[in-house]
């Protein structure tokens, strides 16, 4: 007789206790009733490329990436998609039976999927774009704004150089201001976005002057501890529309869950909820 393999995914990362991806995908498993499980791994580096080559010999299906592993998956990785290579990292790939590896990045379509669902009126071509930080997220949310016509992306960083970095990999369309000068950089935009830790809890305190944000821009934060951060706050004091971060994470979770168990899931008030209180 033959038995079905129960299919398995999970997240690597090291550290890996805080993800609150098992709880996310533990939750659809339950919620659509399907067979499946998903595990929280603890990898350090000098063991990723071992552990990723075996990993289909145990019955996984896929598996998601995070800190410090998401350039090295996409360079160990056998395919690549074409999201993943702009943005220069992995956070879900797919496992073949063979061992093949697939990568893909998730992050800015999470980005996206969750301000057309909390803001389904934004235009994200109505004007240019504003982005604080230009970290491993900044990347992602780059990508994203140019494909859904951003027509200007304003960029600063504490270090420019980093901007400027990212400036040249994606064309005139980013344009770098100095730190000194980031409260410029909200004058008559579309939408507002903080991927920089101030704010965050345990982080220095969010001090950039928010006096020429539009109260017609969406404003979203990809920080979700506290879920309402002080940018948040300062946008919606001045009478923007604004997204928190925890529904970037939980949108980035729907390819991975798709391809690896086979159901579309959804991202309700009720899975926030679950996610919230874990």
């Amino acid at each position: 007789m033959s038995h079905k393999k129960i299919p398995l995914a999970g997240v690597i990362g090291h550290p890996i206790s805080h993800s609150l991806s098992p709880a996310l995908h533990g939750y659809w498993l339950r919620q659509y009733g399907l067979a499946g499980h998903y595990v929280p791994m603890d990898v350090a580096p000098e063991d990723l490329e071992p552990v990723l080559r075996g990993l289909h010999k145990a019955g996984f299906v896929g598996c998601n990436i995070t800190i410090p592993h998401k350039e090295a998956a996409l360079a160990l990785a056998d395919e690549v998609t074409e999201r993943a290579r702009l943005i220069g990292s992995a956070n879900t790939l797919v496992l073949g039976a063979d061992g093949r590896i697939h990568a893909d990045n998730t992050d800015g379509f999470g980005f996206i999927a969750n301000l057309k669902q909390s803001a389904p009126e934004w235009e994200p071509g109505a004007g240019p774009a504003a982005v604080l930080g230009a970290g491993g997220a900044s990347r992602a949310i780059i990508v994203s704004l140019l494909e859904a016509g951003a027509p200007e992306i304003r960029l600063c960083n504490r270090t420019r150089a980093r901007a400027e970095a990212l400036a040249e990999a994606f064309g005139p369309k980013v344009k770098v201001y100095d730190w000194a000068d980031a409260a410029s950089i909200f004058d008559r935009v579309a939408t507002a976005i903080n991927t920089t830790s101030l704010g965050m809890a345990g982080q220095p305190p969010f001090d950039i002057s928010l006096d020429l944000l539009p109260a017609t821009a969406l404003a979203a934060d990809i920080v979700y501890v506290p879920l309402v951060t002080a940018f948040l706050q300062k946008a919606q004091a001045r009478g923007c529309k604004i997204v928190d971060g925890l529904g970037m994470l939980l949108h980035q979770g729907r390819p991975g869950f798709e391809r690896w168990f086979g159901q579309t899931p959804e991202v309700t008030d009720a899975l926030r909820a679950e996610v919230l209180g874990k």
